[in-house]
């Protein structure tokens, strides 16, 4: 039940930061003025700093209310908006890594591809971002591992109601927000309820520990070394 809640919001975070950030990083690198860069990208770095218990707030007193205005059957706490706001949350953090690798990428390698007639578009899909998928590639895992691992957000705005669903419109529970439950209260030591936080705790350590470790392999492998 808590995998299916985490899951849940995580996919639909995922779905949002990993393209807009993506795409946010392509601009920002390949096509923005130097001013605009220069103001831009401080502003996602700022926003990636913003307490997540903010954006939980603001997914319950705004985002929920206005998704209810278009989407008939929407709970007061549901899955879909804790999702979107923890995607608009985690953003800027695949914007400004991805952005970092392909800004790294070297010039001579837009030059050389220029000099053989490629476009613009033909230079960025073709060359940049194959030179600079190790660093975007750690930023998209480093940001499944936030989703996977946030927790103000869901446990402001998706409740916590243990429902085995895929639904987004109603409120589910994540093993984050199961913590937040527990340890609230009075759990004594040695009950159920105290073994408990452990084993949710110890599996979200492997969760994150599998995509780190994937990472560091996925960069080792295919990293590019310029001399």
């Amino acid at each position: 039940v808590l995998l299916s809640g985490t899951f849940l919001t995580s996919v639909i975070a995922i779905t949002v930061a990993l393209p807009i950030g993506l795409l946010s990083a392509i601009y920002l690198s390949e096509y923005a003025p130097a001013k605009v860069r220069s103001w831009v990208k401080p502003a996602l770095e700022v926003l990636a700093g913003v307490p997540s218990v903010v954006f939980g707030y603001f997914a319950l007193l705004f985002v929920t209310p206005l998704l209810q205005n278009f989407i008939p059957g929407l709970q007061g706490f549901n899955a879909l908006s804790a999702g979107l706001v923890m995607g608009i949350s985690i953003t800027p953090l695949v914007g400004s890594i991805s952005e970092d690798a392909i800004y790294s990428v070297p010039q001579d390698l837009r030059q050389g591809a220029y000099a053989m007639g490629c476009t613009k578009k033909e230079v960025v899909t073709g060359v940049v971002i194959p030179a600079a998928l190790s660093g975007i590639v750690a930023s998209f895992i480093l940001a499944i591992s936030r989703a996977v691992g946030e927790t103000m957000i869901v446990t402001v705005a998706a409740g916590q109601n243990p429902t085995l669903t895929l639904n987004p419109l109603v409120s589910v529970q994540t093993m984050t927000s199961f913590i937040v439950q527990v340890s609230l209260g009075d759990a004594p030591t040695g009950t159920l309820a105290y073994n408990t936080l452990f084993v949710v705790g110890t599996t979200l350590f492997l969760i994150t520990l599998t995509l780190n470790v994937f990472s560091f392999w996925f960069v080792r492998k295919f990293r590019e070394k310029y001399e």
